[in-house]
């Protein structure tokens, strides 16, 4: 199964539009998330304290898990999330520490490193931004670091289109040139 991670929220995103032209290239199943319908928990001490607990006891079966149980077992992993504030939508931010589920996603090893408990080996990482100041370390670096260093996702990729609202800019033109490389 991929899964789709959707932060797009416009009707007619253009970070949508990008990813479904990968959608379209994929095979087998697909399970969409789409962000904006998720109410995501107040993160308060009560809610931390319940959720150490069911971690302790190993309780993974929980409905507070279920998010992190489908990303670990996606066999691949597509993210659409446009540029924002130097950034993603703080939905998707939530939807990473839902995902952040030690005995799930990741282990810790008896040295204190995590180890990846997911069974994906890919995580695309699809943007668009309106100027050309879209520095990665924000948002697609910050994904990467999760699925590198926490999911044991190595094969991360970025695709992204940009300066797409610049004075003179041809948008259809930069959103077509994305698509192909998404293409081929």
């Amino acid at each position: 199964m991929k899964l789709f991670v959707n932060a797009c929220v416009r009707e007619k995103s253009r970070t949508r539009r990008l990813a479904e032209c990968l959608l379209a290239k994929a095979e087998g199943q697909i399970e969409e998330v789409r962000l904006e319908e998720i109410r995501f928990p107040v993160v308060n001490e009560a809610f931390l304290n319940r959720r150490d607990a069911l971690i302790e006891k190993e309780a993974f079966d929980d409905p507070m898990f279920a998010l992190a149980r489908q990303f670990a077992e996606a066999e691949e992993i597509i993210i659409a999330a446009p540029y924002w504030d130097l950034s993603f939508p703080a939905a998707l931010k939530q939807y990473l520490e839902q995902v952040n589920v030690v005995g799930i996603t990741f282990r810790y090893s008896p040295e204190g490193i995590p180890v990846g408990l997911c069974k994906a080996k890919q995580l695309t990482y699809i943007t668009t931004g309106g100027g050309h100041y879209m520095p990665t370390e924000y948002g697609y670096e910050y994904v990467r670091a999760l699925a590198n260093g926490y999911y044991g996702i190595m094969d991360t990729k970025l695709y992204k289109a940009e300066g797409l609202d610049i004075y003179g800019a041809d948008p259809d033109a930069i959103m077509q040139e994305a698509e192909a490389l998404i293409r081929q």
